[in-house]
């Protein structure tokens, strides 16, 4: 990669991780954790940072590897790989923090299965070198951070008057919970919502460009 192509290259990546190609809004991908941990902010956030440093992480030693590695048991090897970092991740969990290893539950574990890690992996970190690749899956981390954060913040604030735990004044004396919003319901509703607004964003970029 040349020196004069690789900043434009890493704005590049980084628009497309936090808005262009977001997985979220734009791919819809690794939309479970949505439902599972979203009905509380320090719950996703920490599931956030977990597939953030997991996604990275994978990313970057895919990419270490891929000429090294057969292309039709490529698959397999990423998944070994972003096991191994997932299982890193989760005995942290339970060494350092096991309150919150028992709140997430399987969840960090299915960090596996996430279709976000994977998509990357292949997509991107396999045909690409080792710095690009780090920074696709950190972004990529980042812009689906970002939105389930927005929606986890919404559905506790609405749904128990709450923000990471502590209760709002106007929310915690005035408003009428809406129970709902801490149910998988609630998690539909609010991405439905959020999916709607980013591509109404988008589409009114795409028209004044």
């Amino acid at each position: 990669m040349s020196p004069n192509g690789s900043a434009p290259l890493t704005k590049q990546i980084v628009i497309d991780g936090l808005w262009r190609n977001n997985p979220v809004f734009r791919q819809v991908l690794g939309i479970c954790s949505t439902l599972a941990v979203t009905n509380l902010v320090l719950n996703t956030l920490v599931m956030c940072v977990s597939l953030t440093l997991v996604l990275a992480a994978s990313c970057l030693t895919v990419s270490l590897l891929r000429h090294f590695t057969p292309r039709n048991i490529r698959m397999m090897v990423q998944t070994l790989i972003i096991a191994f970092y997932v299982v890193i991740v989760d005995l942290a969990l339970k060494a350092y923090w096991p309150e919150m290893s028992s709140n997430l539950g399987p969840y960090v574990g299915l960090i596996i299965t996430n279709c976000i890690i994977m998509g990357r992996c292949e997509a991107f970190a396999g045909s690409n070198p080792p710095v690009p690749s780090l920074i696709d899956g950190f972004f990529n981390g980042l812009g689906y951070s970002a939105l389930l954060l927005a929606i986890a913040m919404f559905r506790e604030l609405l749904g128990m008057g709450t923000f990471m735990g502590y209760a709002m004044p106007y929310f915690a004396t005035h408003w009428d919970k809406w129970i709902i919003m801490v149910m998988p319901p609630g998690a539909f509703f609010t991405l439905a919502g959020v999916i709607w607004l980013c591509r109404s964003i988008k589409a009114k970029e795409a028209k004044g460009s």
